[in-house]
Formats: structure tokens, sequence, C-alpha cells
């Protein structure tokens, strides 16, 4: 297999590292395999692709959309270092308001894998980044387009950055508890 998954500290949230093939030529590898990515429980197929680039402290998000546009993503860098993070935001799920991270460079090219019911952020480390992300489940959608404000103390999320540089909408979401949500977490046995 390509890749070596691991969960994080919220199992759904799944770290990617994919085998990276090297020659006098440079390397190779694969970023996105259906057949791997299934065999992990990680469905679907990619929808939309995103592509952002930022400065240093920037802080976009925590975006989502909620259902019936739901979207899961699989974000990588480009170029630079981020810090990537996911917010569980699935009623009744043992780790609702939680969240885990990881950093993602160019040169570990790993790629966070982030579910349906989860919000999705990030800090910028390096002078600039370009982020990467396949889009599972809806396209986007400004109707379902909603967010958490990226310092809401109940979620206490560990930034690098204490005065990062947001958008006018990222500075005007709400905290989760007034969050429009519709995630439900289902315990399937």
């Amino acid at each position: 297999m390509p890749f070596n998954f691991t969960p994080l500290n919220i199992p759904d949230i799944m770290l990617i590292e994919p085998r990276i093939f090297r020659d006098e030529r440079g390397y190779f590898f694969e970023s996105f395999k259906t057949s791997d990515f299934h065999s992990v429980g990680i469905a679907g197929t990619p929808v939309q692709i995103n592509h952002s680039m930022s400065s240093r402290g920037v802080i976009r998000g925590l975006h989502y959309q909620k259902n019936p546009r739901a979207q899961a993503k699989l974000v990588r860098v480009i170029s630079g270092r981020i810090f990537d993070v996911g917010v569980d935001i699935r009623e009744n799920s043992p780790h609702y308001g939680k969240w885990a991270g990881a950093e993602l460079t160019a040169e570990n090219r790993k790629m966070l894998y982030l579910p349906r019911g989860f919000a999705h952020g990030f800090c910028v480390l390096s002078e600039t980044a370009e982020v990467e992300y396949c889009v599972f489940g809806g396209e986007y959608s400004p109707d379902n387009d909603r967010g958490i404000i990226w310092n809401d103390p109940d979620i206490g999320i560990d930034w690098p950055e204490e005065k990062p540089v947001l958008s006018p909408k990222d500075s005007a979401l709400p905290a989760l508890k007034d969050a429009e949500n519709n995630f439900i977490y289902l315990k399937i046995d």
C-alpha cells in the first residue's frame, strides 16, 4: 500500500503519509488512490479541488458546510507549512467540540483527512503557503456555508499564532455553541 494511515486523537481524523519513490530524476508519489482510501473507510469521489495561497500568520477557518451539502476534505500543502485543524461538531459524538491537528508541509507531504461533520481551519507557519484540498460530498454551496470562530474558548485550539490575520467573514464567525449545525453522531457497531 502506498500510504500510511494514522488516526489522530479523534480517530475519524486521519493523518496520511504517502510512500515517496525517489531517484536521480526527483520523486513520485500518489496523493490519492480510491482502493487504498476505501480500505480504511474513506469512501467517495472528489467533487471539487480547492487551492489557496496565504501569507504567514493567516488563519483560514473554521469552515464547514451543513447537510445536505456537507463536505469531507483531504488537505495537503503544495508549498510552505501550515498547522491544520479539524473540530468535531457532530452532536452526541464522544469527541464533540474537541480538535485534532497536525503540521503539514511541502517537504513532509503528509495529508489530513477530515470527514463530514468536522469544521476545518489552518494557520500558515511559513512566509507563504499554498494549500490544496480535495472535497468529497457536496460542491461549494453558499446557502450551506457555515463556520466557527477560530479562538472559541470552549474548543481551546492551541494555535501557533496569537494575533492572526483573518478575513472579515472569519473574524465574525460564532462560537460552536451558537453555530448553525445539523450534524448528528451515529455510532455504528
